[in-house]
This record gives structure tokens, sequence and C-alpha cells, in this order.
């Protein structure tokens, strides 16, 4: 088969590698129709992610058909069409049981391993591991492209930004960074109660479609600009938002998240920090907030498919260019280039 190696930093290439195989009886399968990049394949190929190797197949979202199930499958059979959940869990380990499948155990304590650990879905087939936990039914009148964004960044909006916030009804909810996972938030952000939600970047492109995703409001990052005064003026009393989603991961953006909030506000770090960042305990020991961090469990998957069927969301928003398999290094192309192509999420088909 072709896949998307990784050749070390900066290097990569669709080239023929051997077809994947059962190693494990609760192993499936899986023909990738339909497949996607992540922020989090670029930052790997910049090197920040050295436990991915030189020949690892990347990618961690996809829907495809199952074609080889082992012998303690229960649930998934060959010939379903299925969501690749980007977390691989066993549910049986501590952690599995309380909810926190992100760090399964029996899988090395990360549940992140696609395109990290072992080979991922950016290729025309990819064994799954604990495929009746990890692989999600398809239903009828959802989408290949809907479903591939509820493989990782829907949920990762959701359930790091959302749910993590607390996000309740009436809650001013300020959302730093209009990226796709960012984007996440702000769509599901609503439909959890808010009264109001402000989507905050840099790129004007990304704020108009901020709207139609379901912000409220925009803030526009620039010169002369206090993010934080402009912010606050949106909460109910100028003391500041109920819930601020940092969905960049730089410093300046914690900071400014954490800044706007109001006393016995929250704080929900989506964002992926490469760097440290300063939390100043000396003021906000006395104001009652919380901050969250995260990385996606992904088992609100179910609850956001009847979203999507009911018409409370629709995450084929999310995907603004789409390409085939043997066009794959244009979209990496594409996507690296994000604010100059104007790409939020591009879309890889087996053509």
């Amino acid at each position: 088969m072709k896949a998307l190696v990784y050749h070390g930093p900066g290097q990569k290439a669709w080239e023929e590698v051997p077809d994947p195989t059962l190693h494990d009886p609760t192993d499936a399968i899986v023909r990738i129709e339909t497949t996607t990049i992540c922020g989090t394949d670029l930052h790997i190929l910049k090197g920040d992610v050295p436990a991915v190797t030189d020949g690892r197949i990347l990618g961690h979202e996809g829907v495809g058909v199952v074609t080889e199930v082992g012998p303690d499958c229960t649930k998934v059979k060959v010939g379903d069409r299925v969501i690749v959940s980007c977390i691989t869990k066993c549910m049986d380990c501590d952690f599995c049981k309380a909810g926190l499948t992100s760090h399964c155990q029996r899988v090395g304590g990360i549940g992140w391993i696609f395109g990290h650990l072992i080979d991922g879905t950016q290729a025309e087939y990819v064994r799954v591991p604990f495929a009746d936990n990890g692989l999600i039914p398809l239903p009828d009148g959802v989408s290949a492209e809907q479903g591939a964004m509820l493989s990782d960044i829907l949920p990762t909006g959701y359930e790091i930004g959302v749910l993590y916030g607390q996000v309740k009804e009436g809650d001013v909810v300020a959302v730093v960074g209009a990226g796709p996972v960012g984007l996440a938030a702000i769509m599901t952000a609503g439909p959890a109660g808010a009264s109001k939600v402000i989507a905050v970047d840099g790129n004007e492109y990304r704020l108009e479609e901020a709207k139609k995703f379901g912000a409220t409001d925009t803030v526009t990052v620039r010169e002369g600009v206090d993010v934080v005064a402009e912010l606050k003026k949106f909460s109910r009393d100028g003391l500041g938002v109920d819930v601020a989603i940092e969905a960049v991961g730089i410093p300046a953006t914690f900071t400014a998240a954490l800044d706007s909030i109001r006393p016995g506000g929250r704080v929900a770090n989506v964002g992926v920090h490469g760097k440290p960042v300063e939390f100043p305990i000396d003021r906000d020991w006395i104001n009652n907030i919380t901050v969250t961090t995260g990385l996606v469990n992904a088992t609100t998957a179910p609850e956001l498919l009847d979203k999507i069927t009911a018409g409370a969301i629709d995450p084929a928003k999310f995907v603004t260019h789409r390409f085939t398999f043997e066009q794959i290094m244009d979209a990496y192309e594409t996507f690296s280039n994000a604010a100059a192509e104007r790409a939020l999420k591009v879309i890889i088909t087996a053509g």
C-alpha cells in the first residue's frame, strides 16, 4: 500500500510500505476512505515530538471500512463503515474506567498512539488496536467528512474546552484562537448554553468564519488593541468573562485567557504549549479561579454524533480544501500555509 511516511524533521514522502497485519486478537484493519491533517502532524514534522521516529506513518484521524478483524473483536465486523478515534483505549484499566482514556495504561499510558507510537491513518490501510473501543460506527446520514472531524478536532474542542471549562447556561465565553480547535469549541459552546461566545484572533478570515460557527462577537488581535479590556466589555459587569478557552498554545494567549476571566472564572487550556507560561499565583490565589488542561479522551463522539444528526452542529463547515491521496503532498503544503491559503481543515480521500 501507499502511505505518508515521516523521515525525520522536515522530511516526508508518499511511498510504498508493507500492508498492515493483525498483531493482537483485538485488532482490526481499516481501509481508509477519508483522512485529514492535524496541527500535531505539523509539530511532528518540525521535530517537536521526538517520540516519532523515522519510518512512522503519520495521521490519527479518518473514516473507512473494516476489512479484517481479530478473533476477539465482538462489536466491529468486516464491512462496517467506521470513524477511527484518535485515542486508543482498552476500557479495562483504571484510567479508562475513570473516563481518562487518553492515559490508557495498556497502550503505554498515552492514548494517542496513531501517527505517534504506531503507524497512523494517512495511508490506504491502518491497523487499529482495541478495535471494539477505537472504532465508532458511522451512521447513515453522517458524511465521511463530518465523521473525520469526530476523530479528534471536534471532541478536543468540546471536551477540553467546553466541558473542562464547565460552560453552562448564560455564561460569557471567550475563545482565544480561532483555528480549527478553537472553532470546534465555538461550535459546541453555544449548544452548551453560552449566552455570548467571543472569538479572538489576529486573522480576519478566521474571525469571519468563527461567526458561521456560532461566535456572537469577535476581537481582532492587532497593535494598539487591549484584548483583555475588549473581552471584559462583553462581560455582564465588566469584571471578566466566565470562561476563557485557550486554543493556541503560546504564553501570550495563555496570559490573555487568564487575565480576562472574572473572580470564580475558568480557563480551559486546549492549546499545545511548547514553552513554559507564567502563572501569577500571587495575584490569583485569592480569586477562586479554575485552570484545566488535558489531552482529549474522545469519549463524547456518540453525543456529538447525536448533535450532528439532530442538526445542532455541522462539522462539515471545517472543510475548506479537498485532495486525493496522490495529492497529499499538496495537502500538506496548503495546510502548512493555512493563513495564506484560508485553510481550516483539508480532506484527503482515496479518490
